[in-house]
């Protein structure tokens, strides 16, 4: 089974106030009062300028997003995350935007298994969620604390979010 995400994650709302004008933006709820929008092809379309993909050597960050993520940052710090695996092989991707410039990465870390955790102190992942103010627990990192293994799929999180 798989695992795909390609996601904002902000504050609840902050991420709800910069999404609202976004065509087609639905934000679903994590804990510890973080909100996730996932990236969809209406989203996508909505956000770029039409420049090339691929900045910052993500898979799915729209041409000239970047840059209304850095303008969003200003109310406060967002993520922009990817993460794919299959069949235990796949890696994460993640930066921060605070102050309207990025803070942190872009992170990039490759993993062979599901099974060989990553670090705490490398995951892409949780080390954004760190930057946006996640607590991870005794047990389990910042990914799990704030929910995000809830659902494998963009699709997932989409119905299960509200507009």
């Amino acid at each position: 089974m798989g695992y795909e995400l390609q996601a904002v994650i902000a504050g609840d709302e902050l991420l709800r106030a910069a999404s609202r004008d976004i065509p087609g933006a639905r934000v679903a709820p994590l804990r510890q009062g973080l909100s996730l929008m996932p990236m969809t092809d209406e989203v996508f379309d909505a956000v770029t300028d039409g420049g090339a993909a691929g900045a910052l050597g993500f898979w799915r960050l729209p041409g000239g997003f970047e840059r209304l993520l850095a303008q969003w940052s200003s109310a406060g710090p967002m993520a922009y995350v990817e993460a794919e695996y299959f069949g235990g092989v796949g890696e994460q991707r993640a930066a921060v935007w605070a102050d309207q410039a990025v803070v942190l990465g872009p992170l990039d870390v490759p993993t062979r298994t599901r099974f060989e955790r990553f670090s705490r102190a490398v995951s892409p992942i949780s080390h954004a969620l760190r930057r946006l103010g996640a607590r991870r627990g005794l047990s389990e990192d910042e990914f799990e604390a704030v929910g995000l293994d809830r659902h494998r799929c963009n699709d997932d999180w989409i119905s299960s979010t509200t507009s």
